[in-house]
């Protein structure tokens, strides 16, 4: 027991077990693609009708954050991940009986973004305190769990899809993510004082609290520019399925291989990747430089990929370095907020800025599908996600950078 309780100190063993966490709730929103032709054909809905769905799961997901982060602070994260994973399998168990979008809205969309939420924002919260002096690279870990998890779960849910239908598939791997995600959360601890260096225990009890942060303009620049990027990003995921169909890529193969499944599959790679990657380069470079190099590789990843969408090598390749220059805001964007306002109130502060991924999922979701119903093009909904990306990348490097020299001068002084 003694020995048991010893391995599950080391933040080693915490940070695998954050990465099993988070890989276990990530298929709702990344393989969120696959499901919309078929439950559209079950419901007999539109695409912005089914769309509301996705944006309820991040909504809930991310604007519950702050709240969900001050939970674990007071209960504990074993405890709350439990609960976070339970929910997760269970919206799958459930919207497995949907007869009517209103109750897909419930069982996917809401109880689906309080579970996943819960565990988002404890496994992030908890790799700030194990790693301050490589929380980039920790952060980035964890996030790849988030991102690449459903690359485990891509081709065995079309595969499923196909051969047992939608009931069938939700039912199995709902049942499968609540399972997984429960076991690994009844390991997680957090760093007890005897397991940090003293200078990392000042660190700990040091820190700007939320209302205070939230008065300051470099927490609301951040907010704006997560949003941009959660935007682009969450456009793509929410969006896959619906214009890979109208630029011919969704009965056309490659290297073998349906194109859109080796798509989703190579972007749970690269989206898995970037973080961890990005979240290191950040350690050694800069956070805001690492953050103009990532962003402005996304909006030229974006630029091509439009420019060339008929062919599906091409879609292929360029969805990989798209999501390669999108997910390291999941690194990024937490670091840089806990190496500004402290790591106290780490878990709560990341809390407030994650909404950000909620401001996301509406533009990127309901409202880019209007805008494509009214222009009966996607051209403009690209258009409207290279520019935010190009925003954000210049915005990291000539305002950001400056605001937040200034601002920890004036915290040392």
């Amino acid at each position: 027991m003694s020995e048991g309780t010893s391995i599950l100190k080391s933040k080693w063993v915490q940070l695998a077990l954050g990465v099993v966490c988070m890989m276990s709730i990530s298929s709702p929103q990344y393989v969120w693609a696959l499901f919309t032709k078929p439950i559209m054909g079950q419901l007999g809905v539109t695409l912005t009708e089914l769309q509301v769905t996705f944006s309820i799961l991040i909504v809930l997901q991310t604007f519950f954050s702050p709240f969900q982060g001050y939970l674990v602070d007071k209960f504990g994260p074993r405890l709350l991940l439990s609960i976070g994973t339970i929910l997760t399998g269970l919206s799958w168990v459930l919207s497995a009986n949907l007869t009517t979008v209103s109750n897909l809205y419930i069982t996917y969309g809401v109880l689906g973004g309080l579970g996943t939420g819960i565990v988002y924002i404890g496994v992030v919260g908890l790799m700030v305190r194990w790693f301050p002096n490589n929380r980039g690279f920790a952060v980035g870990m964890v996030a790849a769990g988030y991102g690449i998890g459903a690359l485990l779960t891509t081709f065995p849910i079309s595969t499923s899809l196909a051969e047992s239908g939608l009931q069938g598939t939700l039912t199995f791997f709902g049942y499968l993510i609540g399972v997984v995600g429960l076991l690994a959360a009844q390991g997680i601890r957090v760093p007890h004082a005897s397991h940090v260096q003293a200078a990392d225990q000042i660190a700990a009890t040091s820190g700007v609290a939320p209302k205070t942060m939230l008065k300051t303009p470099i927490f609301w620049l951040m907010f704006l520019m997560m949003s941009m990027m959660s935007t682009s990003g969450l456009m793509v995921i929410s969006q896959m399925g619906a214009f890979a169909k109208d630029f011919g890529i969704t009965s056309a193969t490659v290297f073998g291989m349906a194109a859109l499944p080796l798509a989703l599959t190579i972007d749970r790679v690269t989206n898995g990747l970037t973080r961890p990657f990005f979240g290191w380069v950040s350690d050694k470079l800069g956070r805001e430089y690492t953050m103009t190099i990532a962003f402005g590789l996304e909006a030229i990843a974006m630029f091509l990929w439009v420019m060339t969408r008929s062919d599906p090598v091409m879609f292929v390749l360029l969805s990989g370095i798209v999501f390669f220059g999108w997910g390291e805001i999941f690194s990024l964007f937490p670091s840089t907020l806990t190496d500004t306002f402290g790591q106290k109130h780490a878990t709560t502060n990341y809390g407030f800025l994650y909404m950000a991924q909620g401001v996301g999922s509406i533009i990127g979701g309901p409202i880019a599908a209007y805008i494509h119903g009214v222009a009966d093009s996607w051209i403009p909904v690209f258009a409207i996600m290279i520019a935010l990306d190009a925003t954000a990348a210049i915005l990291a490097f000539f305002v950001l950078r400056p605001m937040r020299a200034k601002y920890m001068q004036a915290r040392a002084a």
